[in-house]
């Protein structure tokens, strides 16, 4: 059984902000850490991989951009070729294993689930204004009593009327709700949503000299209101 869990999704690549978030992580007593999706793109996607397997004890489940990466999908037209380029065979290979899933007994909690965005795929939308009955058909009723979950870069913490409780845990490196920071999950025994400072104007600079697009840096140095976020979401959502 874990004691205390750090739940890591969408670092899209922004490695100046998980190096912060790792640094408190440390001071947090910290047993595993789960990296939950989504981190082998963006600015730095090799070097946010180094950086996690350095640690002693990290799962990983694997995000719908790890994924569009290793198959090079035409979505969202990114040429995601230049990324398996920058990560290598090795790092591919390893990205390629991870599972959809990760499960982890917390002490406190009890059975926790990890996904992206659900049990099933890595890619539905839902926010925390998604109405009960629609959240709790796209979950299902796996066997955890709590569900941790990215994807839309926005954190929330819901308990559904089936007993099953959702929290996401926010973006590291690209949130899309506000002040700037790197958001994330502390768990056990109680469950913590947290937002972690770090010099965005000086990553933003960094990146910049390094020739990252200037619409990831808009994003970064001021990221969307949550609200205005989830109002966009499920509009993506029900079609509108």
């Amino acid at each position: 059984m874990a004691r205390r869990v750090a739940a890591l999704y969408d670092v899209e690549g922004n490695v100046q902000a998980l190096d912060a978030v790792l640094a408190e992580v440390a001071r947090q007593d910290v047993d595993v850490v789960v990296c939950g999706g989504d981190l082998v793109v963006g600015p730095s996607p090799a070097e946010v991989f180094d950086r996690l397997t350095e640690l002693d004890d990290v799962r990983y489940v694997r995000g719908n951009a790890d994924r569009m990466v290793l198959h090079g999908t035409d979505e969202h037209g990114t040429d995601w070729g230049s990324y398996r380029e920058r990560l290598g065979e090795e790092r591919l290979a390893a990205v390629a294993s991870w599972p959809l899933t990760v499960e982890l007994d917390v002490e406190g909690i009890g059975r926790v689930l990890f996904c992206h965005a659900t049990p099933t795929a890595d890619d539905p939308i839902y926010t925390r204004s998604t109405p009960d009955e629609d959240l709790s058909a796209v979950i299902g009723e796996p066997d955890a009593v709590l569900i941790v979950v990215g994807h839309t870069h926005v954190q929330f913490d819901r308990q559904l009327p089936n007993g099953r409780r959702v929290v996401n845990a926010g973006s590291v490196g690209i949130p899309f709700e506000r002040p700037p920071g790197g958001y994330w999950a502390l768990l056990g025994p109680e469950v913590e949503l947290r937002r972690t400072d770090y010099d965005v104007e000086a990553a933003a600079a960094e990146m910049r000299s390094a020739g990252v697009a200037e619409d990831y840096l808009a994003e970064l140095l001021e990221p969307a209101d949550g609200d205005e976020t989830a109002a966009r979401f499920e509009a993506a959502r029900r079609g509108a």
